[in-house]
């Protein structure tokens, strides 16, 4: 009896590691359904074409009839300027023209994507840590991580002025 729940417990195990599905670092769960990101900005009402037949065909990103041009639309149900959408603020020039200083990849979305999608692979934890569903984001990233107070202290005594810092935790 015994044996036959302990294969039934390692078959379940087999099972889970062998899941096909993105891996994910932070898994983080809620009871809630959420904020309904639709209730931001009011929709236009619906309104039927005169012809059916005249309808370009639908693309990914492309024109639609009822929001020409949602961001801006956006932007102004928000109380911004729609037109400072391309602008660049005269104080963001200097930090814009230092990041693109040495040009700008085209491809990076899919670069990165990519290149992420493999760390998580890579660090998706044992098979315990996945069949328990325990988050294994700060084990994998613990070397890529800053000590923010050995940064403030290396920044103090370089003489920079730290006002806003927060104290370190007792």
């Amino acid at each position: 009896m015994i044996g036959k729940a302990v294969c039934g417990v390692l078959a379940a195990a087999a099972l889970a590691a062998c899941s096909s599905g993105d891996p994910k670092l932070l898994n983080l769960t809620t009871t809630t359904e959420g904020p309904d990101e639709f209730a931001i900005v009011p929709n236009k009402p619906l309104e039927a074409p005169e012809s059916y037949a005249s309808l370009p065909t639908p693309t990914p990103g492309g024109f639609n009839r009822s929001d020409a041009n949602p961001e801006a639309e956006a932007i102004i149900a928000l109380g911004g300027r729609p037109e400072a959408l391309n602008d660049i603020p005269g104080t963001d020039a200097a930090i814009v023209n230092t990041v693109t200083r040495y040009g700008v990849t085209p491809n990076i979305r899919a670069t990165l994507a990519a290149e992420d999608l493999e760390f998580r692979r890579k660090n998706d934890g044992r098979l315990l840590e996945r069949l328990f569903n325990v988050s294994v984001y700060f084990k994998a990233y613990r070397r890529m991580s800053l000590d923010q107070y050995a940064e403030l202290e290396r920044f103090r005594r370089l003489g920079v002025r730290t006002p806003a810092a927060p104290p370190e935790p007792q």
